[in-house]
């Protein structure tokens, strides 16, 4: 199975046929442009996993090259590594500045380009697994830790939180204050983990108003009592005046034309190790989000449809 699909935009054809011939032999699909026009083209056609780009270039420089693909939507997040015979401070920050992920000097170490081809593809596919807003890890990384975890001998409690009402919010309010209100639930999480939690604490958010907290605390009620405590203190801020005051919002709906929706919470359950043996990742995470929705009251349970999944 191919590591990733490279790149290697290079004029010179000694240097760019022995990259091709070294990174074919790591496991890599390597294509060669030897001109900026070319390379725009190929990845048009076909998205390469990583760039290794030459400066000096007989039609465009790779500054030029770089400023297209990171200006272009389709091809903006996919790493570029600069490759040039120069070596001044501001040759460097020009690049760095229009985007690049990296940057190495000719003559290279090939071992050192590897070790850099490598982390910047595999930091590329972790921020494809980070939630932009709250810059938490979603599903994939999740259940990766979650793997790790499972054949860990030490104990854990898995939490799974929802924020009840954020759509009625968000249907008032707007998208742009429901995106402040996942930045602040990330934060929040964050605060809470080193005020109660442990070093070793993980947050991550599956999806939309659903946020997870694995801790290892030997008290993790403290740390879920906690959380709910300060979500309701602190979430009115995002109200208006009014609507902390009268404790709700009006929802266009209803026989009147209006309906009442409670102040946004947090519903929360969770399942642990010390409780039980997990035979996969389903298994948590459908036992902790049965166990949230147990918690709800009648009315946050009518509006409680989602659960957590990957």
């Amino acid at each position: 199975m191919s590591k990733g699909r490279i790149l290697v935009v290079e004029d010179d054809f000694d240097i760019s046929n022995m990259l091709r011939i070294y990174f074919s032999g790591q496991g890599y699909e390597v294509q060669v442009a030897p001109r900026g026009g070319d390379a725009l083209s190929m990845t048009r056609k076909q998205l390469p996993n990583l760039i290794v780009l030459d400066i000096m270039l007989p039609d465009m420089n790779g500054y030029d090259v770089c400023r297209e693909l990171r200006t272009t939507t389709r091809t903006s997040h996919i790493p570029i590594i600069f490759l040039t015979q120069k070596d001044e401070r501001s040759d460097k920050i020009i690049g760095l500045e229009l985007g690049a992920d990296d940057y190495i000097t000719k003559p290279f170490d090939i071992e050192e380009l590897k070790l850099r081809v490598q982390n910047s593809i595999a930091a590329s596919e972790r921020n494809k697994h980070i939630d932009p807003k709250s810059n938490l890890p979603t599903g994939r990384l999740i259940e990766d830790y979650l793997r790790g975890l499972m054949h860990s001998e030490r104990s854990w409690t898995y939490i799974d939180t929802k924020i009840n009402h954020f759509d009625a919010f968000t249907e008032v309010y707007g998208f742009v204050a429901g995106d402040e209100v996942i930045r602040f639930m990330a934060l929040l999480i964050g605060e809470i983990i080193d005020e109660v939690g442990t070093a070793d604490d993980y947050a991550g958010h599956p999806g939309r108003d659903n946020f997870v907290l694995i801790t290892h605390s030997n008290d993790s009620d403290r740390v879920k009592d906690r959380l709910i405590d300060r979500f309701d203190d602190e979430v009115k801020q995002h109200y208006s005046f009014i609507d902390r005051e009268r404790g709700y919002i009006l929802v266009p709906g209803g026989p009147s034309g209006e309906q009442q929706v409670p102040l946004m919470t947090l519903s929360v359950g969770s399942i642990s190790t010390r409780t039980h043996q997990f035979s996969d990742i389903r298994e948590i995470t459908e036992l902790a989000a049965e166990d949230r929705r147990r918690g709800l009251s009648g009315d946050d349970a009518g509006i409680d449809l989602l659960t957590t999944s990957w």
